[in-house]
């Protein structure tokens, strides 16, 4: 199986399915405003849908882990979140509201699986030196989605109105399940293997990003920045509006955005050795930082120029981050920190958006320079792990990893478990 699964049936599942994703939020913005006419309701509908993936990434994480094919299994969260989005749509003019919100923020469980869940399961697909590369283009397909998913929901709503939006990210989605069933399995994994419960794999997983320099420095930088990003987002309809002359055309600038980022990938992937990823999370973090505070100026070619910067920024890190991740998550665990990192870094975003979007209405430039200062703070964030901690929580894990090996080596019908 696994040399019959090549780089390109993965990575065009990926934009599948992250365009579907990244369609689907603003699909049921459309919908639900254009049903219920009221922008409350419409931009409650995608909070709902979001605001779970917290609790979902970490849980999801560890059923991926301890998956023996956990293609598979990722396969039936897509379908699965397919179904929610379609449950939603019809259910929009037929029951109340509350019980759509239920529905939406169940569906929403399932959104790291579109992405941690789906990255995850690279190193299965691409060995060796060659990750590194692969790591750029994976992270490419989420700067592809972002550019193409709002677009795409805007256009097939204005052609053939709001439903039909969602019914296309249904089916954007539905077209990554083939990628996803066969995906690799992991070598060695045998059912049943697992002799530890799903809270006690729940606590390791967390406990390895804290533990882990590395991986604990690069996840808080990223989810620090991402409240910035989150930040920056609630400005766009007033940036549009105030320094472009119409609130839609704040659209222009979220495709600057992911237009740069994803050239600086597209770089990236040609030349993955030339700047070390734990380097590139910090440095891009002030990149960002002096991006929005360019953006503060009212110009609108210097805020053009800021948005573009700050693509140059958020692409690259993200990059960063998927490798460092590749690099520092043990096998047993892999799941676990790429759904729980993406996890919190959705609920970073939520946050600065929240922070940023009534701040905003009273003093955008205020909120955007606080915007600045986050992303700044993400690139101090980075250093504020003090590293000799650290490596001592690694080695207590390390010897409770390996006696866990050994317990669950020794049990009835188990074979050896593949070595972090």
């Amino acid at each position: 199986m696994r040399r019959r699964y090549s780089l390109r049936f993965y990575l065009a599942g990926a934009v599948a399915a992250r365009a579907g994703d990244e369609m689907s939020g603003p699909a049921l913005m459309l919908a639900g405003f254009a049903v219920a006419g009221s922008t409350v309701e419409a931009s409650a509908l995608l909070a709902g849908i979001t605001v779970s993936a917290a609790v979902g990434g970490p849980v999801l994480g560890v059923l991926l882990d301890r998956a023996g094919r956990p293609g598979r299994l990722l396969a039936g969260a897509l379908v699965m979140y397919a179904a929610g989005l379609g449950v939603i749509l019809v259910g929009l003019a037929r029951l109340l509201f509350a019980v759509i919100m239920v529905i939406a923020v169940v569906t929403g469980l399932l959104g790291p699986a579109l992405s941690g869940g789906w990255t995850a399961q690279l190193p299965r697909v691409v060995l060796g030196d060659h990750l590194q590369r692969a790591n750029a283009f994976d992270a490419m397909t989420f700067s592809v989605a972002s550019l193409a998913g709002p677009a795409l929901a805007g256009g097939v709503a204005e052609v053939l109105g709001a439903p039909s939006a969602v019914v296309v990210s249904v089916v954007l989605i539905a077209l990554a399940l083939p990628a996803a069933w066969r995906l690799p399995a992991p070598p060695g994994r045998a059912r049943g293997a697992h002799t530890t419960s799903v809270i006690s794999d729940l606590a390791a997983g967390i406990r390895i990003i804290v533990a882990r320099p590395s991986l604990a420095r690069a996840t808080l930088a990223s989810i620090v920045s991402c409240v910035s990003q989150g930040m920056l987002t609630a400005c766009i309809p007033l940036l549009g509006e105030r320094v472009l002359g119409g609130a839609g055309r704040g659209a222009v600038l979220l495709s600057c955005t992911a237009v740069s980022a994803l050239v600086a990938n597209a770089v990236l992937a040609w030349f993955p050795r030339a700047v070390a990823p734990d380097t590139i999370i910090w440095t891009s973090a002030l990149v960002q930082a002096v991006a929005l505070a360019l953006a503060t100026t009212g110009s609108p070619m210097a805020l053009i120029v800021a948005v573009l910067i700050a693509g140059a920024g958020e692409g690259p890190q993200l990059t960063a981050l998927l490798a460092v991740r590749h690099r520092e998550a043990p096998e047993p665990l892999r799941g676990q920190v790429f759904t729980t990192g993406a996890s919190l870094k959705i609920t970073g975003f939520a946050l600065g958006a929240a922070v940023a979007g009534p701040m905003a209405t009273c003093s955008l430039p205020g909120a955007l320079a606080l915007a600045a200062g986050a992303a700044a703070l993400a690139a101090l964030g980075f250093f504020a792990i003090p590293s000799g901690a650290a490596d001592r929580g690694v080695r207590r894990l390390a010897v409770v990893g390996e006696a866990s090996a050994r317990s669950a080596r020794s049990a009835p019908g188990c074979r050896s478990l593949p070595k972090s």
